[in-house]
């Protein structure tokens, strides 16, 4: 596509009331005082408030527990960066020539911010009724996804509550190595338990799934060796 104007024409099936909204919410504050961080605020409600009410909805036994798990697998920093990439958002997205450069269009951050502003654009502009219509249509294919996983307590939460319910001091979580491009990051994590010494490591994409993959790894030795 060659204007963010198509993109949205084509997420929302009619053509934006207001051009200037879809810009600033693709301009980084690193371009200047009129950026997308006032819109950032108002998507961020919304897509909670959207995707809280689909998953009441479409899980009408679940607790509250279940449904805060389902909506932080949605709602997080690289599930938003995901879908931003899938509408290649990086190649509308303004910034200072400084941050262009050190691939700052490529980041999870920048690029999950710039969702949630152009949900708040979008509202502005359509109203909500067409913003929650957008929001459900991006994120169909990870509420398809949310659906079919068990949406247990995450391997740092388990490996917490195993280690309070022996009185056990809790875990240090370090990285301990970062490599690839900006874009592609890789990141090491180092799991300790400071009653003992005991370590192991977990590798991903994010400082939280390496975390994870390395509380997950030490569960299971605690578990073996009990």
């Amino acid at each position: 596509m060659s204007d963010p104007v198509r993109l949205v024409t084509s997420l929302i099936g009619r053509a934006p009331e207001s051009t200037a909204l879809i810009e600033q919410a693709l301009t980084h504050r690193s371009a200047g005082p009129v950026n997308n961080e006032r819109l950032e605020f108002l998507g961020d409600a919304l897509l909670g408030f959207a995707i809280a009410e689909v998953l009441l909805q479409r899980f009408p036994d679940a607790s509250e527990g279940e449904l805060t798990r389902r909506r932080a697998t949605l709602v997080n920093r690289e599930a938003l960066a995901t879908i931003a990439r899938s509408l290649e958002l990086g190649d509308f997205l303004r910034l200072d020539p400084g941050a262009l450069r050190s691939g700052g269009h490529a980041r999870d951050s920048v690029l999950s911010d710039a969702l949630e502003a152009l949900i708040g654009a979008i509202y502005l502009d359509q109203g909500f009724r067409c913003a929650r219509e957008m929001i459900l249509n991006v994120f169909a294919e990870a509420l398809s996804d949310v659906a079919r996983r068990d949406v247990g307590k995450d391997p740092k939460t388990r490996l917490q509550e195993w280690l309070q319910a022996r009185r056990l001091a809790l875990p240090e979580y370090e990285v301990t190595a970062v490599t690839g491009e900006q874009h592609a990051q890789s990141f090491q994590v180092r799991c300790r338990l400071p009653d003992d010494g005991r370590t192991c490591f977990g590798e991903g994409s994010s400082r939280r799934r390496a975390e994870q993959q390395s509380a997950e790894t030490m569960l299971a030795l605690l578990v073996e060796q009990e």
